[in-house]
């Protein structure tokens, strides 16, 4: 059994709290850009292509894990709106984030005549990765545990053992990742690198609903 209590704060700067979520949030971004940017330069595109795709696509995922997450907690937000806008407290759900990044990718690719899967295919190991970190946000804010358990590896919320969810995905995630940059080596098809991906995550996220 594992109590933690870590305050959400990491430090404050200029009388700003700067809060843990949004670091690890932002290091999952980071280092999944240099990977990710590794392999676009092995096959050609500019060592800024990262970068350009980035700041196209965040505000776009951004935008839709908030609203992805709002809808499913609306028993919450409906009583104090304002809380929407409180991007600093937490609250962004991945598969909003995903869908509107693909959107967001789809119409610049589009727009910049890109090879849509080819992309795809080079940023879902990067995906994954910085899942794996940033589902270490939501332990920090108490967020992502499953059922009541009396397993050893429990952790305690609001003073009941439960199942640390967040860290079955952030090891599944990270499993993932792993695979498919191993896998990559080997050259697989147009599309096979993003199709294993969503299988995989598809399986991880109804292990981790079941738990």
């Amino acid at each position: 059994m594992l109590n933690f209590n870590i305050d959400r704060v990491a430090f404050s700067l200029f009388g700003i709290d700067i809060y843990w979520y949004a670091i690890l949030i932002i290091s999952g971004v980071l280092i999944g850009a240099k990977i990710a940017q590794k392999e676009f330069v092995k096959r050609g595109f500019s060592e800024d292509f990262i970068y350009d795709l980035l700041f196209v696509t965040l505000p776009f995922a951004i935008i839709g894990a908030r609203i992805w997450y709002v809808i499913f907690e609306w028993d919450f937000y409906k009583n104090d709106p304002i809380q929407i806008l409180n991007f600093r407290a937490g609250g962004l759900a991945i598969h909003g984030g995903i869908l509107f990044a693909i959107i967001a990718i789809y119409f610049y690719t589009k727009k910049k005549n890109l090879p849509l899967i080819d992309i795809l295919d080079i940023m879902v190991p990067s995906l994954a990765l910085g899942q794996a970190i940033g589902r270490w946000g939501n332990f920090v804010n108490g967020e992502a545990h499953g059922s009541a358990t009396n397993l050893p590896w429990a952790i305690i919320v609001d003073g009941v053992k439960v199942h640390p969810t967040f860290l079955y995905e952030s090891l599944g995630d990270f499993l993932i990742f792993l695979f498919l940059l191993i896998y990559r080596k080997k050259n697989p098809k147009k599309g096979i690198q993003t199709s294993v991906y969503f299988m995989a995550y598809g399986v991880l996220r109804f292990f981790c609903g079941r738990t």
